[in-house]
């Protein structure tokens, strides 16, 4: 059977560890890439060296206007309007879009592919999904939103404790690495338009010598894949903080059952041992954040942190690799769908 031919839309942070994934898993080929930056040779240096993933051993040579190696031969574009795209010229089967921009979905739906995948939450695609969460409901629709890292990370504990407890309410809070729209050293605001702010004063601040605190869209992501997970039920906020990657969710529950430690603990366990995908992974080890990196495991529930006060709250701490890991789910989304 003839592997699908994917168009990658940008090669930033998600974009080209989803490319990396793609390499060693070999589900589909990647035939083509469309980056806003015009410089090839650079785009190449960007994939085959990276500071917080280690240099790949098998690099990528520019060719004319492709990047080649010895598993792929990649065309570069450098579309700034999707839809000025030739897909069927390129053989393309399949969009996984990881700019990070907002496209208007008519515009997608019109788009000779079979399916786009967008890696960000987006209420307006037909459908979005979590690995373990919502995945048994796809219904062979063509734009599908893979959530963001954190409802990734989050939202297939709360469904399993909701499920079997229920939950009354909660807060979450996020650890979250810097990311490249923040400034190194103090700077103006910066705004965001995903967050609907025009000017953000916090992020302005040096991302080096700050923790910075912020909102987080991680509950709003939740909603759109369960909708009763909701800032109704559960609150939020987030904390940046100066490290490259793997991120951390306090998670504090108050549950409609009575429970214990033992049994929150063993049936984390049996979910575990019993799942399709590496979505949960229980740790006891004393371990650090940057143990956790490159893990394709993306709700990794700390037990060390685990706890049950007056049998009905609940206490869970979960780590996560908000890039390598959230990409690895994007990558098993296409292969289950393609």
């Amino acid at each position: 059977m003839n592997k699908i031919n994917v168009l990658l839309n940008g090669v930033g942070r998600i974009g080209k560890a989803i490319l990396r994934i793609s390499n060693e898993k070999n589900y589909f080929n990647i035939v083509a890439i469309n980056e806003l930056n015009t410089n090839i040779n650079n785009i190449a240096y960007t994939i085959n060296y990276d500071s917080t993933y280690g240099n790949i051993q098998d690099k990528y040579k520019v060719e004319d206007n492709f990047i080649c190696n010895n598993i792929n031969k990649i065309q570069i574009l450098n579309e700034n309007n999707m839809a000025n795209i030739d897909y069927k010229a390129l053989g393309i089967d399949i969009i996984i879009d990881a700019s990070g921009a907002k496209i208007d979905i008519d515009i997608l739906n019109n788009l000779e592919v079979k399916k786009v995948f967008l890696t960000h939450p987006n209420k307006n695609a037909n459908i979005n999904m979590i690995l373990g969460v919502n995945d048994d409901l796809y219904n062979n629709e063509k734009i599908i939103s893979t959530s963001s890292c954190n409802a990734t990370a989050l939202l297939p504990v709360i469904k399993i404790i909701d499920e079997n407890f229920g939950i009354q309410f909660g807060d979450i809070a996020t650890i979250h690495p810097l990311l490249n729209h923040q400034k190194t050293l103090d700077s103006s605001c910066i705004g965001s338009t995903n967050r609907e702010v025009n000017c953000n004063f916090e992020f302005g601040r040096s991302s080096l010598q700050n923790i910075i605190p912020s909102k987080t869209t991680t509950i709003d992501a939740c909603s759109l894949v369960l909708d009763h997970i909701s800032h109704e039920l559960i609150s939020s906020n987030s904390f940046r903080v100066p490290t490259a990657t793997v991120g951390a969710i306090n998670v504090s529950l108050v549950l409609s059952k009575e429970t214990s430690k033992d049994e929150i603990i063993n049936l984390l366990k049996s979910c575990e041992n019993n799942q399709k995908y590496k979505v949960l992974l229980n740790n006891f080890e004393p371990l650090v954040s940057s143990d956790f990196a490159k893990s394709e495991y993306t709700s990794i529930i700390d037990h060390r942190f685990t706890s049950i006060i007056k049998n009905r709250m609940l206490k869970l701490v979960l780590w996560y690799d908000n890039e390598w890991g959230y990409a690895s789910k994007v990558v098993e989304i296409v292969n289950k769908l393609k």
